[in-house]
């Protein structure tokens, strides 16, 4: 995982914290909470090919 992708997910992370209590103050909170999982994907989106890589090479690893 390189530092890029880390500052992106601290990106993503700011910007939903942001948006979040900006909703929550003016009355949305269905909005709010609509951002907060549409930045969970979209984190996860990032992060699933590493964590299958990393399966993949402990696969290799233990020969299974």
């Amino acid at each position: 995982m390189s530092v890029n992708m880390i500052f992106k997910i601290a990106a993503v992370g700011i910007l939903v914290t942001i948006l979040g209590q900006v909703l929550k103050h003016s009355g949305r909170e269905e909005h709010a909470f609509l951002i907060s999982l549409a930045g969970l994907v979209l984190v996860l989106l990032w992060v699933v090919p590493y964590i299958y890589e990393l399966f993949e090479t402990m696969q290799t690893l233990f020969e299974l």
